[in-house]
This record gives C-alpha cells, structure tokens and sequence, in this order.
C-alpha cells in the first residue's frame, strides 16, 4: 500500500532517496520543491527528475489522498467550501475565505471531534480519528493549487476545522512546520492561527516551544457552570486553569492572545457578561474576537443581533479589552465547522 508523501519530513525524503533508492542527495530539494513550492502532484510534472526515479516515487507514495465529495461557493463568492472523503471513507471539510488581500483557509486536524461542544456539528458528530500531518497539509495544498491557477495564494491557515488541533498536537504541529519551511510552501508562522477549547498542558507546552504561531482560545462563557454547559472539556480544565494557563503563554512568549466568543441570543450576549468577561481578562494581554453564531441545524441556540452583539464589544472596549466583530461567513453554504460532513455521513 502507497504511502502518503506529505506524511514525510524532509529528513524522511532525504534517507529514503539515498538509503533505499541510491540516488544524490541534490534530488531530495528538487523534489521537495517540486510539490511544496511548485504545487506539483503527478508524475509528468517532475521534468526536471529521470523517469525511473519519477515512477519509483510514484510506485511509493500517494499524492493526492483527499478525494473532493462536494464543493459549494457562497452566493457573494467570497467563501468556498469544500468536502473530502479519506482512504478509509471518512470526512473532513476544509473552507476558503477570500478577503480583499488575504486568502484564508481554515482546515481540519480531525476527522470529527472529541470535545462534545453542543452548538459545534463537527462535536455532534463525535470523534472518528486523527489526521495524519500530510492529510492536514493536503488540504492547503489542493487550494493552493486552485489559487495558483487564477495567479493567487493562500496566505493565511486557521486550525479550528474539523477536530481540536491540540488533541492531535504532534501532527498538527508537524504540518505547520512543514507548511513553514522556506525551501518549501514558506508560509511564515504568523500567518497560522490554532484555535483550542483549552487543554491546558497543550497551551503551556505551546509556550515552552516558544512558536510565533498565533493561538486562540474557544472560551464562550465566564463561569463555569455555563462554560461546562456548553463545553464538556470545562468540566476537567474548567475557565481558572485555562486563564492561568494563557497567563503562563503570555508571560512566556509575549505573544498576545486571542478569546474566540460565539455570540449567542440570551445566552452569553448580554452587557453584564460582557463586564464580568472585561474583568476575567483584566491585565492580559489579549483581544476578544466575536461573532454572532452560525447555528447548526440541530441547535437550540441562535446568533445574537446585530444591535446586542456592538452593545456586547462596546462593554468590553469600554474597559480596555480590545474586541473585534467577525463577519459570518458561508451561512448559505453550511460553512460553519462540520455542517456539510453531518449531513453527510446522515
């Protein structure tokens, strides 16, 4: 059975060609650029190799493990979202947000998820497995490939798809490296953005690697009983491990923090919330990203209105926490994560 080349490091390439294959250790960046700079994924593209070695990697290795299901683009086609079945038949989703000078991808690191977080689809499917390092690279790559054709590029990648990328840590962290190398795809590390619900030995060994990658965490609630109600995983990292957590990261790196918020109707949105939210968050260095729910269609919540939803940011602005209001994206299309892969797999 064929491997998948994006599985491989370029330690891994680089001893395979030489140990297994014999050939000259100049081949392994030909070929390494060849896919990750280059964009190449079938055999007649490597002209630049000899046919022999083409058709041993090709003999080898899988270059395209994600087989497109359905593709569906918003009606102001700004947003793209696309579903792939595995090899071993599951789905994942992978979403495309084109802005005016940015392409944004938001990819999957599992195939389901294991935190249960009720107005989540991608959490009422539950958990099916982990993404290997390559099926999580195959995905920026299949865009990056779409862009290329029309002479544009992904520029930023946000891990809050499908699945907790904390919970597939060393895979997820193996594919933002492998995305980063500069004699590869190149992506800078400030250009990712990994979003948790909060497990917090992850976030504290995120800090000691000292990463310049940009690090959200999925909080929704100020106390514990709505947190818990809402996230189960609160239950065993409940909201003062996970600040003394972010404090450690902020103290660590410098690095500021991002509070992801679901905005939800009579929930979470009101303007008292918003103050004990400003005094949770008192003296971290931090911003409040907000954005009025994108409901799935088996939940019981609803986004809040426009008109609470600048009430809830001015509280916070007012007391000196940044905030900022995400425009929903993809509504039409079922962008939200997991909402195509639910039906699905129905």
């Amino acid at each position: 059975m064929k491997k998948n080349f994006f599985d491989l490091s370029f330690e891994n390439l680089n001893d395979f060609l030489i140990n297994d294959l014999n050939q000259p250790v100049y081949r392994t960046l030909q070929i390494w650029k060849g896919v990750y700079s280059n964009l190449w994924s079938e055999a007649d593209d490597f002209s630049n190799i000899p046919k022999t070695l083409r058709d041993e990697l090709f003999t080898h290795f899988e270059f395209q493990s994600l087989s497109p299901v359905q593709e569906l683009k918003s009606s102001d086609h700004e947003t793209e979202k696309i579903l792939f079945q595995l090899k071993d038949g599951k789905a994942i989703e992978t979403v495309l947000m084109k802005y005016k000078d940015r392409h944004t991808l938001c990819i999957s690191t599992q195939a389901g998820c294991a935190m249960g977080c009720v107005f989540c689809a991608t959490g009422q499917m539950g958990f099916k497995r982990h993404l290997s390092s390559g099926e999580i690279i195959e995905q920026v790559l299949y865009y990056a490939r779409q862009l290329k054709k029309s002479s544009e590029k992904v520029t930023n990648i946000v891990l809050m798809g499908m699945g907790e990328p904390f919970h597939n840590y060393d895979a997820t962290m193996a594919a933002i490296d492998r995305l980063g190398d500069p004699n590869g795809f190149g992506l800078g590390a400030r250009r990712f953005t990994i979003s948790t619900v909060g497990l917090v030995p992850a976030i504290r060994r995120f800090a000691d690697e000292m990463r310049q990658v940009n690090l959200a965490i999925s909080l929704h609630a100020v106390n514990n009983i709505e947190r818990s109600s809402l996230m189960p995983m609160n239950k065993k990292y409940p909201i003062e491990e996970v600040i003394e957590a972010c404090r450690y990261y902020v103290a660590k790196t410098n690095r500021r923090i991002t509070f992801e918020w679901a905005l939800i109707a009579g929930k979470n949105d009101s303007e008292q919330t918003a103050q004990d939210l400003a005094n949770l968050l008192k003296g971290l260095l931090c911003h409040v990203n907000t954005i009025p729910l994108n409901p799935t269609s088996q939940s019981v919540y609803q986004a809040s209105s426009k008109d609470q939803t600048y009430k809830f940011q001015h509280v916070l602005e007012k007391n000196g926490i940044p905030c900022t209001i995400r425009l929903r994206r993809g509504i039409d299309i079922q962008a939200g994560c997991g909402q195509l892969a639910i039906h699905h797999s129905k």
